[in-house]
């Protein structure tokens, strides 16, 4: 494929737009959560591991530790015993516990609105800020897991590697209010076409504007 200007990737940045808007009009968040401080530590217990355990792990947490409160209290043993199966869990415990007291002892036990507070919190990087911001507080946000990462490189809409870059490139070819639905509908494209593997190219809607099958 010739060398694309940013003006023609921007266009067909907005083709894929519309294409995962047909393809994907429901695609969410997978993780439960009732408010923003369970949709935090549910994204901060994500890191390398999946939704599905995380989910199952939080139905057991959130009833017992559902508030910033209970978990800045809690042993640190009660937290690692209910959190050992999503992995990392003495690291997870500790960001669990640090972030939960500063939002009590900081902001005066409510989950900060604003990217800049949100990753002062320990555990919590851009992704699981714009999580938050994009799901609870209605800030879009692009939020740059796995998926993100491959189908965008993939598609052409970048060439970084570290997922700020990776953000700070999707940002102009986006439009904003669709960031954070085009996060959830991207990775939903990767989970079930665009395989880290074997990816399913035969039956993907967006062969038409991928680099890779041009």
């Amino acid at each position: 494929m010739p060398r694309e200007s940013q003006a023609k990737r921007q266009e067909r940045a907005h083709l894929i737009v519309g294409v995962l808007a047909e393809t994907y009009p429901d695609a969410k968040c997978a993780l439960h959560y009732g408010n923003a401080f369970e949709l935090l530590i549910a994204t901060i217990l994500s890191a390398q591991c999946t939704d599905e355990r995380v989910n199952q792990v939080t139905a057991e947490l959130f009833p017992r530790f559902g508030t910033p409160e209970r978990i800045a209290a809690a042993k640190p043993e009660d937290i690692e015993t209910a959190i050992r199966s999503t992995g990392f869990y003495r690291q997870k415990a500790k960001s669990l516990q640090s972030a939960s007291r500063d939002i009590v002892e900081k902001f005066g036990g409510e989950v900060p609105r604003s990217l800049e507070e949100l990753v002062s919190l320990r555990g919590v990087a851009r992704k699981t800020a714009n999580v938050v911001l994009g799901n609870c507080f209605g800030v879009p946000g692009l939020t740059i897991d796995t998926h993100m990462k491959r189908v965008n490189r993939r598609l052409g809409l970048t060439t970084e590697e570290d997922p700020v870059k990776i953000e700070r490139a999707l940002m102009p070819l986006i439009p904003e209010a669709e960031w954070t639905i085009y996060s959830h509908r991207v990775i939903t494209h990767g989970r079930e076409v665009c395989d880290a593997r074997k990816p399913t190219c035969d039956r993907c809607p967006l062969s038409a504007l991928c680099p890779q099958l041009l």
